[in-house]
């Protein structure tokens, strides 16, 4: 009997201790209407030596560059490339065939969005092309 009215008590001060809470936070809420924005991160230069600039061109670049050709060439695959667009349509067909509506239409989302992300590539790969011409050329 001791041990469950010691338990109320403290179920209670938890209690009232929460709503005064909530209730004291709404109001500190209410008077003020304006938040406050966030400032924009500020970012500084990065400055390379010229070792790290080279090992940067030499190793890291290619390696870049290569991973954006190598998705680039599995979203324009084949059905027979698994992560092609043609891959996930044809999944979206057998799954409608069977009756699978939600499955194919997230399934076709996916495709959609794979192929917007064929842009985004092209956008990457001028900027990579763009920093090799501009960081990389050795110096005479």
């Amino acid at each position: 009997m001791h041990r469950s009215v010691r338990g109320a008590l403290a179920a209670g001060t938890s209690a009232v201790v929460l709503v005064g809470g909530l209730v004291g936070g709404t109001t500190v809420a209410a008077a003020d209407p304006t938040p406050t924005p966030t400032p924009a991160p500020s970012y500084n230069p990065v400055t390379l030596s010229p070792e790290e600039s080279q090992k940067l061109c030499a190793e890291l670049l290619p390696k870049l560059i290569a991973r954006r050709d190598k998705l680039a060439t599995r979203i324009n695959g084949s059905a027979d490339v698994k992560g092609s667009v043609a891959w996930l349509k044809a999944r979206a067909a057998a799954q409608k065939a069977k009756g699978h509506d939600k499955v194919a239409a997230r399934l076709e989302q996916r495709a959609q969005r794979r192929t917007e992300r064929l842009t985004q590539l092209g956008t990457v790969k001028t900027k990579l092309e763009t920093f090799k011409t501009e960081h990389c050329q050795v110096a005479k």
